[in-house]
């Protein structure tokens, strides 16, 4: 094949990795990162978490981290929490509880980020009844968020909303079809939210 051939093809693939590589689309989800985010997160002084022991109940504990870094355990006694991730928290929680619980499977969440309250809101703005910026619950998707909000308007166009997330130091948008959540119940792009989302509501253009 000579090489004026090849031009066209060069020039289509280089067009496909640009479009790749600028912002999301609405079968472009975001990475599963709430989840992620979170268990980086270090735990810090007024944070609700939750201690889970499965077949356990009885073990289970939510308390606040006490002004100390510590959270008090049935069996095992203060753990440090400030500071450490959940997932270290919870391996040292079970580690400790080995000695008296067969093979315990323990689980720690966050279920009130109150340290960090302003990094880990969530907002929605734009074509909404009530912009807001509410606090991130694990397992928060699009749609409570945008209900969170009193809806969108009806001057709203629902099909040109976007989540903004930042990562490091740069930020990505994730095209939501907030139309086909709401009208449809399709719930295809009711991405999962994480801490310091913000989503966006346009008007529609006259």
């Amino acid at each position: 094949m000579r090489l004026f051939h090849l031009v066209p093809v060069i020039a289509l693939m280089l067009f496909v990795s640009a479009c790749a590589s600028s912002g999301g689309s609405a079968n472009t989800p975001p990475p599963a990162e709430s989840e992620n985010l979170v268990d980086a997160y270090q735990i810090g002084i007024d944070d609700i978490v939750q201690v889970s022991v499965w077949r356990n109940p009885e073990l289970g504990i939510t308390v606040p981290v006490r002004p100390d870094g510590k959270i008090s355990v049935p069996l095992v006694g203060d753990v440090s929490a400030g500071g450490r991730t959940p997932n270290d928290v919870a391996k040292e929680i079970q580690e400790r509880l080995a000695v008296f619980v067969r093979d315990p499977q323990v689980a720690v969440i966050l279920t009130d980020l109150r340290s960090h309250e302003y990094l880990s809101r969530v907002r929605v703005t734009g074509a909404v009844r009530q912009p807001i910026s509410i606090p991130f619950r694990q397992g928060m998707t699009v749609l409570d968020a945008v209900l969170a909000a009193g809806g969108v308007t009806e001057f709203a166009a629902p099909a040109k909303s976007d989540l903004y997330r930042k990562t490091g130091e740069s930020t990505r948008s994730y095209a939501v079809r907030l139309d086909h959540i709401l009208e449809d119940g399709d719930l295809t792009t009711n991405f999962k939210v994480a801490p310091g989302d913000v989503i966006t509501v346009p008007e529609r253009t006259l």
